[in-house]
């Protein structure tokens, strides 16, 4: 009903403007257009100027906690943000462990990247709900790096027996986290750089479809890199393009070394996972408060390792050696960012786009603004000196910041809480999960990557809505498994921005006609009532007019006004060429003949006999019209009119083919008028030359409908010029004929 009511109140609405038609002159000219630009002098000037409000603004959106904290309502939010905080704190301790697997650290390293990245976000960051620390893409990403540049097969040592090697595990611990922290210090300075320069706007290349595909493919990785540690088997890590196609193949081959016991605690542990998580989410309704599963799970996992003795008896692999404490600050290796900076680069691009586009949604959901280039900022700072604490590469975890909000979280207090959290685990409790299985820390990752493996289902939804994103989608899917996420990241973006260069080339093409009894024109061929104005052709593309569409457009037209003009050009240039060669031809032949009678003449006086002289007839000269051939001017229109409202920039090539398609048609007397430009198409025009003393801008109009009236008021102009003509004609003559009738029958 109250559609129906706001559909009967629409059709009631009506508006009645009357004014002249307007051309781009007459419209500068009424609404007194201003040439007045902020010279770029003193826009440096105004930039580097700095007083007081300035430089307190500037340093407040800096240091945010300075500006938020002072008001940081306490009563309110303390006990939502203590309990918050502790609720994550305890997921990240599971989390970090087994996202250091990925990372191939030993697992106390995770909860370092706990604990140091969250601190400096939470001075830094914009974002009140987000919940920075490890997360499985990164990690994988870390991983990439840390295997190919410190392999096995670099450590191996000689074993007790002859042909037997060992792995110095301590040794190739150590490079890995020198690698990793190194890494991870570089992506900070690249952010920091991007932010510092204003270039959050980075992220607007990665669509909602390329990321969700994006992290769907480095979730297989990861599920793929932990199968060694489900079987319990020995396997090298790849690296490059297909490495997972060849790590597949490899875990296949040695499926029969399989440990029994690994496994048997793997399937456990999963089905234990999966069985309480959806007694969890039931429970979710009556507990205000999540059940820390995978916290319960790591406990009693490492009581069951220490009291059945997994490591010994089973040879289950266990985490090892958790040191106690903080350790000091050390500066990265230096000598191996050459080899890491494209690595370096994907990894900050990543972070920073999973962070952001989460914390959007957030800042939407709970009316706040999130600045893109501060969140760079807060992300450099905490990767950057995390490095320098043996951290590795962080972002923001969906699972975690979901927990976030909803235990009640309302400002990053609730991540400084889990920080603080952290910190107790490393001092006093980290070396009680000793004993844990890794097979349990990869289990954990199994079930918490499950929500990414639901992403799928996007295949289905964007094949419905729009299959252009759907195979953006499938694509970034194919590319990041087959190439690595690093390389498969800079592919993925490769291929999203040509199919927007596709989408250009490929525009829809319209005629327009006019709803009738409106200044609306919409395209003929979706609309039965819609039809085209005589003698007028309406002509818009969907899309923006630059080079690479430019040749297309022209085509296009020709097509659409069914006449190709250049063609028609060419054919009256060949008929105009001819019929000079044949003038020529009858002209010469004409003066050979008169040459010749002329000698006949003399001969005949000569001779005296002069009735033999023959009389011949003159020789006309052949004409031929330019018209002759195909009746090509009878199909032309009277006037083209170009919608330009679709095109938001002109290149060289655009204003030079409007410029060819003006001309053209001109010279076939098609009259050419544009209408709809924006200022900057039109200083592009001014610019590239259009303009002269021929064509002005009298032939640009700010609609459809003051270019048709336009066309419509000439072609009547003509018309009453010929009437009048006629008139001025017709009455002497009547006079005449009356005065002779007359007279005659006076006469009679």
């Amino acid at each position: 009903d109250e559609e129906i009511q706001e559909t009967e109140l629409r059709k009631r609405v009506k508006y009645h403007v009357q004014r002249d038609v307007l051309d781009e002159l007459s419209v500068d000219k009424v609404a007194e257009k201003s040439d007045f630009k902020i010279p770029l002098k003193d826009k440096f000037k105004d930039a580097v100027r700095c007083t007081g409000p300035k430089f307190k603004s500037c340093f407040f959106s800096v240091i945010p906690l300075l500006s938020w904290l002072p008001q940081y309502p306490l009563r309110e939010n303390i006990v939502g943000d203590l309990i918050s905080g502790i609720s994550v704190g305890i997921m990240h301790l599971p989390q970090g462990m087994a996202y250091a697997l990925l990372a191939a650290v030993p697992p106390v390293f995770g909860l370092y990247s706990s604990f140091y990245p969250i601190l400096i976000y939470f001075i830094f960051g914009t974002s009140k709900h987000i919940s920075v620390g490890t997360y499985a893409v990164m990690s994988v990403m870390i991983g990439s790096v840390t295997e190919r540049m410190a392999p096995d097969s670099d450590f191996m040592l000689p074993g007790n027996d002859t042909n037997s090697t060992i792995i110095d595990t301590f040794s190739r611990d150590a490079e890995r986290v020198k690698i990793a922290a190194t890494v991870t210090f570089l992506s900070g300075i690249f952010q920091l750089l991007l932010g510092l320069v204003r270039f959050g706007f980075v992220v607007t290349y990665l669509s909602e479809p390329l990321v969700r595909a994006y992290t769907t493919a480095a979730a297989i990785h990861v599920i793929v890199s932990q199968l060694k540690y489900t079987f319990g088997i020995n396997s090298n890590r790849y690296s490059g393009p297909l490495s997972l196609i060849y790590t597949i193949l490899e875990i296949c081959s040695l499926l029969g070394e399989t440990n029994i016991g690994t496994l048997v605690v793997s399937i456990v542990t999963i089905v234990g996972l999966v069985i309480a998580k959806e007694l969890s989410a039931l429970a979710a309704k009556k507990i205000p408060i999540p059940i820390p599963v995978e916290l319960i799970a790591i406990i009693i996992a490492t009581v069951a390792s220490w009291q059945i003795d997994l490591k010994t008896k089973y040879k289950v692999e266990v985490v090892g050696e958790i040191p106690s404490g903080l350790q000091a600050p050390v500066l990265p290796a230096f000598s191996l960012l050459g080899s890491m900076i494209g690595d370096a680069f994907a990894l900050a691009v990543v972070g920073y786009g999973i962070a952001i586009s989460l914390g959007r949604i957030f800042a939407l959901k709970y009316a706040y603004k999130v600045d893109s280039n501060q969140e760079l900022i807060a992300l450099g700072l905490s990767n950057s000196v995390g490095g320098t604490f043996q951290c590795f590469a962080i972002s923001c975890s969906m699972s975690r910041s979901m927990v976030q909000v909803s235990t009640g979280g309302k400002s990053q207090v609730a991540g400084a809480v889990s920080a603080v959290v952290i910190l107790v685990i490393l001092l006093k409790i980290g070396e009680l999960f000793e004993e844990l299985p890794k097979a349990v820390l990869a289990a954990i990752i199994y079930v918490n990557l499950h929500g990414m493996m639901k992403q799928f289902g996007d295949i289905c939804s964007l094949w419905k809505t729009n299959k252009v994103d759907m195979v953006v989608w499938v694509m970034t899917l194919i590319l990041t498994l087959l190439l690595n996420p690093d390389l498969g990241l800079a592919a993925s973006i490769a291929f999203s921005i040509l199919t927007v260069v596709f989408r250009t080339q490929l525009p829809k093409y319209s005629l327009l006609g006019q709803v009738p009894g409106t200044d609306i024109y919409k395209p003929v061929e979706d609309y039965n009532q819609v039809k085209q104005i005589p003698g007028l052709v309406i002509f818009r593309s969907s899309a923006t007019l630059y080079f690479a569409n430019a040749e297309m457009y022209t085509d296009a037209l020709y097509e659409k006004t069914g006449v190709d003009v250049a063609k028609l050009l060419s054919h009256k240039k060949k008929l105009e060429a001819k019929r000079l060669r044949k003038e020529k031809k009858a002209a010469k032949k004409a003066k050979k003949e008169a040459k010749k009678r002329a000698k006949e003449a003399a001969n005949v006086e000569a001779n005296g006999n002069v009735h033999e002289l023959s009389v011949k007839k003159q020789i006309n000269v052949f004409t031929v019209e330019a018209g002759s051939g195909p009746d090509t001017d009878s199909a032309l229109p009277e006037a083209i009119i170009l919608d330009l409202s679709p095109v938001n920039f002109l290149d060289t090539v655009g204003v030079k083919t409007l410029r060819n398609i003006y001309k053209d048609y001109g010279e076939a007397g098609v009259e050419v008028y544009l209408c709809g430009c924006q200022r900057g198409v039109i200083e592009s025009m001014e610019k590239g030359d259009f303009f002269n003393e021929k064509v002005t801008k009298s032939i640009l109009f700010s609609s459809v409908h003051d270019a048709v009236l336009y066309c419509q008021e000439g072609n009547n102009k003509e018309l009453c010029f010929s009437n009048q003509i006629f008139i001025l004609l017709f009455i002497p003559l009547f006079i005449i004929f009356l005065v002779l009738k007359t007279n005659l029958f006076f006469l009679i």
